[in-house]
């Protein structure tokens, strides 16, 4: 299945421009530790890593190319931090339209290796993402690109590509076909196109009678990019931007882009906002997997930080449903993995000696969070 299952309830687009890789229907699983170890009995996991570039902006990129095929656009100008370059690159490809895409600074090189994988031309520009003011320079700068004849701008915000963002509230449906009562989805931003989402995803729901419902839908964003988080739980109604000094890459967005919609549709939903320090970010990276099984990138992690935060601050109840969309694969961000790691290592050793006691994997302490080496074995 696909997110063309949900045709019905996305941007119309005709058939035979449906564009798919195999995107969606991605799994739900119950934490099998954390949860438990805190008190959390109904802690879930989206593993939007599961689709085929490895993000959840796979569904973004499968209903903006059908549009543009739909439009006979031969031409893609984008711009992204890493996941909607990759998704868009690959889609591209499939559809045979060129793609250029206008990169941030600080994009993982893992990342920029996909896109040129796919064949999509790249460019780094300084201080993009980092910059308020460059960023918003480099909006306007890609909207008269995408005004030439036969090409379009993508950009993963409804504020720019409400179509192509139709994609993402598929994951709406997919979640309450799983799990019919979810009290909290906790929801990474950078731009915060993905609380919208989410947030209508829900709204459509309840419009087509499929539930009374939805779930309070709350905004996570790092303290050092803290456009949308702060001004929704201080009750503004408006985001602002910011001197992003955030090191997780993939919510490097230091203007505004989704964020007064994000405010409005999360707190319409009941939900909050929640700012992480970027070392909470990186132990629940480690934490999902090494006690879950879950390899993702820290922007997918840091709505895991976020909830446990929430729950231990006593904000949401620990006996209620939550999941937390985990958004990226931690194939995503080589530099991530170095930290988790940091001088862990895979020892070439003699066939009698294994079983033995050599250092080979890097396990971190549950009382103090401090890492260190395990013996073969020992687990």
């Amino acid at each position: 299945m696909t997110i063309w299952k949900w045709a019905d309830w996305l941007t119309p687009v005709p058939v035979d421009a449906q564009t798919t890789l195999g995107e969606g229907e991605t799994p739900i699983v119950r934490s099998k530790r954390i949860g438990p170890d805190a008190g959390i009995p109904n802690l879930y996991f989206k593993l939007e890593s599961t689709n085929p570039t490895g993000s959840f902006k796979d569904r973004f990129a499968a209903a903006a190319v059908s549009h543009m095929r739909a439009a006979g656009v031969q031409h893609c100008v984008a711009t992204s931090s890493g996941n909607t370059g990759a998704s868009l690159a690959a889609y591209c490809a499939a559809a045979r339209i060129a793609c250029d895409i206008a990169i941030v600074e600080t994009a993982p090189t893992s990342k920029l290796a996909q896109m040129m994988c796919y064949g999509a031309n790249i460019f780094r520009v300084r201080k993009f993402g980092l910059d308020a003011e460059v960023t918003a320079n480099m909006f306007a700068k890609l909207q008269v690109l995408g005004r030439r004849p036969k090409s379009s701008l993508q950009i993963s915000g409804y504020v720019y590509c409400p179509q192509g963002m139709s994609g993402i509230e598929s994951i709406s449906f997919e979640l309450h076909e799983q799990i019919a009562s979810i009290d909290h989805v906790f929801a990474p931003a950078g731009g915060g196109g993905l609380c919208v989402g989410v947030a209508r995803g829900y709204q459509t729901l309840i419009r087509e009678g499929q539930c009374q419902l939805g779930p309070a839908v709350h905004c996570v964003q790092p303290t050092g990019n803290n456009t949308i988080a702060g001004p929704l739980r201080q009750g503004k109604h408006e985001a602002v931007d910011v001197q992003c000094t955030t090191q997780i890459s993939g919510l490097q967005v230091a203007s505004v882009v989704d964020g007064h919609l994000a405010i409005g549709a999360c707190r319409a939903s009941g939900g909050t906002g929640h700012v992480v320090e970027d070392a909470a970010t990186w132990r629940a990276q480690q934490d999902l997997a090494q006690k879950e099984g879950i390899f993702s990138e820290p922007a997918a992690a840091i709505a895991l930080a976020a909830a446990l935060q929430a729950v231990d601050a006593g904000t949401v109840d620990r006996q209620s449903s939550i999941v937390c969309l985990v958004t990226g694969s931690g194939f995503k961000d080589e530099r991530s993995l170095q930290r988790m790691l940091d001088g862990a290592e895979c020892p070439t050793i003699d066939l009698d000696e294994f079983g033995g006691t050599k250092p080979n994997a890097l396990h971190r302490d549950a009382n103090d969070g401090a890492g260190h080496r395990a013996p073969l074995g020992e687990y």
